[in-house]
């Protein structure tokens, strides 16, 4: 079957074409000829397999043409970087059709993004909160709106936009269609799906979309905490990775590891909330034409970034969620693609490792670590020490943490095993 096949005009599958793209995936296959005739949408698969093009594709033909100033159809997504990744999407299916696609959310200035509604929009891409505000200040109107999708939904949910969706949608009128598409498919959209959609055709193309893309090469690396990071090092050196997305628990912690990555000689930047949206940009450009080799990023990246063909991501730690554990991997082996996925796992973390293999439904393969060199956390006078293939770690000089008594920093405490002690900042 081609995208031909679905009812698309022309000028649509064309565009397609011209995206390298010539065989719809099954949600693809699924969805769009319901969205063309008009049906909503409840529409759940696995991470990676083309549910932007699934209803992109034929909103934009239902749209025909330019008509008015207004906004005519309406996406929702949870962050930025994944509303900028689906107007770039709209934008080049829509190439050859005479249509305007628009783009806001916040973090950025609001002036450029009123100038461009105010120029006339057709398809309108938003996160909530900078959408919300607009309207509700009367800089958006959203009357014309005939077709709404809320995409990656049980992202939206987990992020606490569920009040903000709701007043959005009491903005629109009452006669609409209405998309949800999710990474996966919960009794939660199941709830929201219930109030806001009316008959949906249901799709679900995989039997348990918690479940990760077949095509995903997972296996498990069990290491000290405090090695993780040269262990990631000499994974991407040894390796010759060109290329790959590395995930951490908190913004300090993507901080930190990128400081630690360039200095074990590796092109890192990192990604997160704290970041400014021109920052944010930045780093994930540079990520994709390849000027820099790891790009480490929080939850905010776990959703939505479409990297062409990555070839590795590393949960440097494991979510405290499991299913986040299934969007963080589904950044690799996208549309049909094949990839790699290797998570570093601490003794600490052996029971979010338990509640991740729970959800698959298996257990992930243990990989016997490589020989790689243990730096010392802080400068020391001690020669680094390579670690053994068994995972033994030979010891290194480490200090005890104590408690401070009248302002004074703890103080050495000798040797002790990796194991038995905490990491501990440099004696004054």
């Amino acid at each position: 079957m081609s995208f031909n096949d679905l009812g698309l005009t022309p000028e649509l599958a064309r565009a397609v074409a011209e995206q390298g793209y010539t065989t719809p995936t099954p949600i693809q296959r699924a969805a769009i000829p319901g969205v063309l005739a008009g049906r909503d949408v409840l529409g759940g698969a696995q991470t990676g397999t083309g549910k932007t093009a699934a209803f992109v594709l034929p909103i934009l033909q239902k749209l025909a043409t330019q008509s008015g100033r207004l906004p005519r159809a309406l996406v929702l997504t949870p962050t930025r970087e994944l509303a900028a990744q689906v107007a770039e999407s709209a934008r080049a299916y829509g190439r050859h059709v005479n249509l305007r696609t628009q783009v806001i959310f916040g973090g950025v200035s609001e002036r450029p993004q009123i100038e461009a509604l105010r120029n006339g929009c057709d398809l309108l891409v938003a996160t909530p909160g900078r959408l919300l505000d607009l309207a509700e200040r009367s800089l958006l109107d959203l009357g014309q709106v005939r077709c709404c999708v809320l995409d990656e939904a049980d992202r939206m949910l987990d992020m606490g936009f569920i009040h903000a969706i709701r007043r959005i949608l009491k903005l629109l009128p009452r006669e609409r269609q209405m998309l949800m598409f999710s990474a996966t498919y919960s009794a939660d959209i199941r709830a929201l799906a219930a109030r806001s959609l009316r008959e949906p055709l249901a799709i679900e193309v995989a039997p348990r979309s918690n479940a990760p893309a077949e095509r995903i090469e997972q296996h498990v690396y069990r290491v000290p905490q405090e090695h993780k990071r040269d262990l990631l090092v000499e994974l991407i050196v040894s390796g010759n990775w060109h290329q790959v997305l590395v995930f951490t628990r908190t913004k300090h912690g993507a901080n930190r590891l990128t400081q630690g990555l360039v200095a074990g000689g590796v092109c890192a930047a990192a990604i997160h909330g704290n970041k400014s949206q021109a920052a944010r940009t930045r780093a994930l450009s540079d990520f994709k034409e390849n000027r820099i080799t790891a790009l480490v990023a929080t939850e905010v990246a776990a959703r939505g970034l479409d990297i062409r063909e990555l070839p590795h991501v590393v949960n440097f730690e494991l979510p405290n969620v499991p299913e986040d554990y299934v969007h963080r991997i589904g950044r690799t082996a996208r549309a049909g693609g094949s990839g790699s996925a290797i998570s570093l796992v601490a003794p600490q973390e052996a029971p979010l490792l338990k509640d991740i293999e729970r959800l698959l439904g298996h257990s992930l393969p243990v990989a016997t670590l490589p020989h790689f060199t243990v730096n010392p956390p802080r400068r020391s006078a001690a020669p680094a020490t390579p670690a053994s293939a068994t995972g033994g770690v030979p010891r290194t000089p480490v200090y005890r943490a104590e408690p401070r008594r009248h302002g004074r920093r703890p103080s050495p405490r000798g040797h002790g095993t990796q194991s038995a002690l905490p990491r501990a900042r440099r004696p004054g």
